[in-house]
C-alpha cells in the first residue's frame, strides 16, 4: 500500500490545502484563498477530461478484465473486512463512461443475501438517496441518464458505499465527475458509511489539492489490489 501523499489528516479535518501547508502544520480551512479554489478547480477539470479520455480508449477487453479482477479484490474485502455479505446493505454504481462494470457481482451478492442500493440524484446539490436494486427491479433514467430504480422501489441506509473513481490518491482522496455528491451524502450521513473507490490503477495521481470539503475514503481499490485503507476505519 502506499503512503499518503496527501498529508496528515485529524478528527475534525477532512483535508489539506492546495498549497499543503498541513504538511507543515499551519493550515486553516480559511486561509484556502478564491484563487487557489479556482486554480484547483481549473486543473481538477482539465484532469477529469484528460483521465476519461484515456479510460475510454481502453479497449474493451482491457476494461472487463479490470472489472473482473476488481469484483474479485471487493468480494475478497468484503468477505475478510466484514465477514460476508450477507445481511449488509452495500451500495453499488451503474457503470457510465467506461467505468469498471461491477453488475455481475451485484447479482452474486444479492443472491448471497445482500441488499443491494443504488445511488439516485433526487435534489439538485443535495446528498444522494439510496433504493433497493434486484435483477428484477425495473429501472428508469435519472440524472445523466443513468438507470435507476423508481420513487417505488423501498430507500435503503447503506453500511457500505462504492464510489467509482476518476482518480485517486495514495492518500483516499477521490478525483470524482465534480457534482461534489458524494463528498455531500458521507459528510451528512451518521454513523458514515464505509466507502470504497472503484478505479483504474492507471488513474492514480499524487494529489488532488484537497480541499476543505474534500472527504478522504476509507479505502481504494484497483485492478491491482486495496490501494489504501484509512486507519481506523
Amino acid at each position: 500500500m502506499s503512503g499518503n501523499s496527501d498529508g496528515p489528516l485529524d478528527q475534525k479535518r477532512y483535508a489539506s490545502s492546495p498549497c499543503m501547508a498541513a504538511e507543515v502544520g499551519h493550515y486553516h480551512p480559511q486561509a484556502v484563498s478564491p484563487q487557489q479554489t479556482a486554480d484547483v478547480a481549473r486543473w481538477r477539470k482539465a484532469e477529469r477530461h484528460r483521465l476519461r479520455a484515456e479510460r475510454l480508449a481502453l479497449p474493451v477487453a482491457a476494461r472487463q478484465s479490470a472489472g473482473e479482477a476488481l469484483a474479485g479484490h471487493l468480494r475478497e474485502l468484503i468477505r475478510n473486512r466484514f465477514s460476508g455479505a450477507s445481511g449488509r446493505v452495500i451500495s453499488f454504481y451503474w457503470p457510465i463512461k467506461g467505468e469498471p462494470d461491477l453488475r455481475p457481482l451485484m447479482a452474486e451478492l444479492h443472491a448471497e443475501g445482500a441488499a443491494i442500493a443504488l445511488p439516485i440524484v433526487e435534489t439538485k446539490a443535495a446528498p444522494l438517496v439510496f433504493r433497493l436494486w434486484t435483477p428484477e427491479t425495473q429501472l428508469v433514467r435519472g440524472d445523466w441518464n443513468i438507470p435507476v430504480p423508481s420513487s417505488e422501489s423501498p430507500e435503503l441506509i447503506p453500511g457500505i458505499i462504492l464510489a467509482p473513481l476518476v482518480g485517486w490518491t495514495s492518500g483516499g482522496f477521490r478525483l470524482g465527475y465534480g457534482g461534489g455528491y458524494f463528498d455531500r451524502t458521507l459528510a451528512a450521513m451518521s454513523p458514515r458509511p464505509y466507502s470504497i473507490g472503484i478505479g483504474l490503477e492507471s488513474a492514480q495521481l499524487p494529489t488532488i489539492s484537497p480541499q476543505p470539503h474534500d472527504i478522504p475514503l476509507d479505502a481504494v481499490l484497483t485492478e491491482a489490489g486495496e490501494r489504501y485503507a484509512r486507519e481506523g476505519a
